[in-house]
């Protein structure tokens, strides 16, 4: 392992300037600070994790509580990109980052408890039961905190603009000249009260009335449920034209209903999804759905959460929101009114 001596020996300087230029001191001319850093860099010197812990009082580890009901882990569509954007800024900012569980060897232990035995300075939570106690027990600690996709009172909070995406999709929808619109929507969730509302408030807004029956509810990422409603959907006496998925995951059980009844998407029945995954852009037709700008919503939580451990004294606490762009494919036919 290169050390710090051995780089002032190789660059003509003292050790004080090279622990100087690693820490980024200011007191040290910038192009001497370069030409150590580029040194540092050539020879391979790695700082000493350990000794940077013991001389900041942070382990510059950040915990991240991902609970995915569905059990996909990191292949979930949506949220690795979320956390991979997360993760980048994190490293790039000097921080690794830690899965934070309720277990360690076997023994239960409380999100808290892990986040203390794994000693991360932070912690970000995305895609979990918020109103758990357990949840609730870390959101109230002392650990700096950023939420994803919801929000607490005094906690930084990083969501998508679930509303506006939902007007957006609605509001094309409408355009083409539908006007038999169902929603399937997800579970009970702060996201799904902010489409659903959204959802209704746009109908509202353009003087269009939809049968309850068109409102059906399944998991979030569940093919088969999002089948079974798209089935009882299409059985209505007087289907609709439209239907509307939680999630791109969601529309694939949809179009393998449809697909198996015969029908054709969109020259029959026209869908469209939610999130903008990567599969939405290469089915035949590409679907219609309103893509979430997963890189920054991962980026800006990384970064508000780093600079409340840094700055804590002087980073904002707020909601934070990310607009999403929609993608208009091939599955919303144009009706003729």
């Amino acid at each position: 392992m290169v050390s710090m001596k051995e780089i002032a020996q190789r660059c003509h300087v003292s050790v004080a300037s090279v622990s100087k230029a690693l820490n980024g001191y200011p007191d040290i001319g910038e192009d001497t600070k370069k030409y150590i850093l580029k040194t540092a860099a050539e020879m391979g010197y790695l700082p000493n994790s350990s000794a940077r812990a013991l001389k900041t009082k942070r382990s510059y580890n950040l915990g991240v509580l991902f609970v995915d009901e569905a059990m996909s882990g990191l292949t979930h569509d949506y949220f690795n990109h979320v956390l991979e954007s997360f993760k980048s800024t994190a490293e790039k900012n000097g921080y690794d980052i830690t899965f934070t569980s309720g277990s360690v060897s076997g023994q239960k232990m409380s999100y808290y408890e892990h986040c203390r035995y794994r000693g991360v300075d932070g912690v970000v939570i995305a895609c979990v039961n918020f109103y758990t106690e357990e949840v609730q027990e870390l959101v109230r600690s002392d650990i700096p905190v950023v939420t994803i996709d919801h929000v607490f009172d005094g906690r930084i909070a990083v969501v998508s603009n679930n509303s506006h995406g939902m007007e957006q999709l609605v509001s094309y929808v409408y355009r083409k000249g539908h006007r038999r619109i169902a929603y399937i929507h997800g579970d009970d969730s702060s996201v799904t009260r902010s489409r659903l509302s959204s959802f209704y408030r746009t109908l509202e807004r353009l003087r269009l009335e939809i049968p309850d029956e068109y409102i059906l509810q399944v998991p979030y990422r569940d093919a088969d449920r999002a089948a079974q409603a798209t089935g009882i959907l299409l059985n209505l006496p007087k289907p609709p034209t439209c239907i509307l998925y939680p999630d791109d995951y969601a529309a694939l059980g949809g179009i393998n209903e449809i697909r198996e009844r015969g029908l054709r998407i969109p020259d029959d029945i026209s869908i469209a999804g939610y999130d903008g995954i990567t599969v939405a852009r290469i089915l035949e037709p590409k679907l219609t759905t309103l893509c979430q700008d997963t890189e920054a919503i991962g980026r800006i939580a990384a970064e508000k959460l780093i600079g409340l451990i840094e700055n804590p004294k002087t980073t904002l606490i707020d909601k934070f929101t990310v607009e999403g762009t929609l993608f208009q494919g091939a599955s919303v036919k144009e009706l003729q009114q």
